[in-house]
C-alpha cells in the first residue's frame, strides 16, 4: 500500500502561482510514476502532469510551459509548480502514484481556486 498526502492548494489570482506537494509513504520502493490529475466541477478527472523513472515528464497541453513537475532524490515527494494560473485551472488536484505492478494510488485531493 502507498499513502499519498497533498498540501499547498488554495486561492490564487489569475496570473499568479501556487505550488502543490505530495508526500508518499508506505510501500514506495515499487513506485515508478507519480503525478497530478485534476477534476473541475462537472467534468471528468484529467491528467495534469506525471514524472516517471528517469525523470521523464509528461504534461497536458494546456499546462505545458506554465506548470512544472519535479521529484526529490528519495522519490518520496512530488511537487507541482503552477505559474500563470488562469480561471480554467480551478479544480480539485489529486496526487497519483503507480507502481511497477500497475497498481494505482490516489491522494484525497486539494482544492485550487483561481479567481480575481
Amino acid at each position: 500500500q502507498v499513502q499519498l498526502v497533498e498540501s499547498g492548494g488554495g486561492l490564487a489570482q489569475p496570473g499568479g502561482s501556487l505550488t502543490l506537494s505530495c508526500a508518499a509513504s508506505g510501500s514506495i520502493a515499487g513506485v515508478n510514476t507519480m503525478g497530478w490529475y485534476r477534476q473541475a466541477p462537472g467534468k471528468g478527472r484529467e491528467l495534469v502532469a506525471t514524472i516517471e523513472y528517469g525523470d521523464i515528464t509528461n504534461y497536458q497541453g494546456s499546462v505545458r510551459g506554465r506548470f512544472f513537475i519535479s521529484r526529490d532524490r528519495a522519490k518520496t515527494t512530488v511537487t507541482l509548480r503552477m505559474n500563470r494560473l488562469n480561471i480554467e485551472d480551478t479544480a480539485v488536484y489529486f496526487c497519483y502514484a503507480q507502481t511497477v505492478l500497475g497498481e494505482d494510488y490516489w491522494g484525497q485531493g486539494t482544492q485550487v481556486t483561481v479567481s480575481s
